[in-house]
């Protein structure tokens, strides 16, 4: 999987799609949570750091973590002085970070997570009391959504009902779902949600 990521790094942001999907969940993310500027933020599967770069302009600072050296080779091209993103390429569930953040926030990766139940644990050790999440991804598909084919792909899209009860069994609550985004691709639609909760003091 990582190596189909780094194959397709320098291409990633070409087209509307990938732009339309993080300009969206970060409109979704933004109506919901209170961005401060104190905040430290990761955003995990930060690929080229679409999503990234928007959170950053409103906080104090954002880590990207990814598994592809390509796609954060990409993001850590547009730093600039007055935006600057920092990269870890590193498997937290396996490699904990030694940091904690305010909030988590996540595009379009968790369907690339075979532990979805130790992905939102480790999610949950990394933040600070009452600190948030903000994850989207696709609604339960068919298995059409990605026209490359699944290699890398463990889910189809989610279930809420049964991501709800991942998420609380984690140690969150408030969990609230919210519709991000629709891709159109030829005669079908894929809805995407972003789903937010905080940590349990």
């Amino acid at each position: 999987m990582t190596e189909r990521f780094n194959q397709a790094a320098q291409g990633w942001d070409k087209g509307d799609m990938r732009q339309n999907i993080a300009h969206s969940v970060f409109q979704t993310i933004s109506s919901r949570i209170s961005l401060l500027n104190n905040m430290n933020i990761m955003d995990f599967g930060a690929g080229t750091g679409l999503l990234s770069f928007k959170i950053a302009s409103m906080v104090n600072q954002v880590v990207g973590v990814d598994l592809s050296e390509k796609m954060l080779e990409q993001l850590e091209s547009k730093n600039s002085e007055n935006l600057c993103v920092e990269t870890i390429c590193q498997n937290i569930c396996k490699e904990p970070l030694n940091k904690q953040f305010h909030g988590i926030v996540s595009s379009m990766a968790m369907h690339h997570v075979e532990d979805t139940e130790d992905l939102f644990r480790t999610f949950h050790a990394h933040l600070k009391r009452d600190g948030f999440i903000a994850i989207a991804d696709l609604e339960a598909e068919d298995g059409t959504f990605h026209s490359h084919g699944n290699d890398g792909v463990y889910h189809f899209g989610f279930e809420r009902s049964v991501l709800r009860q991942m998420i609380e069994n984690a140690g969150f609550e408030h969990v609230r779902f919210h519709h991000a985004y629709t891709v159109e691709k030829e005669t079908r639609e894929y809805p995407i949600f972003l789903v937010t909760a905080s940590k349990k003091p």
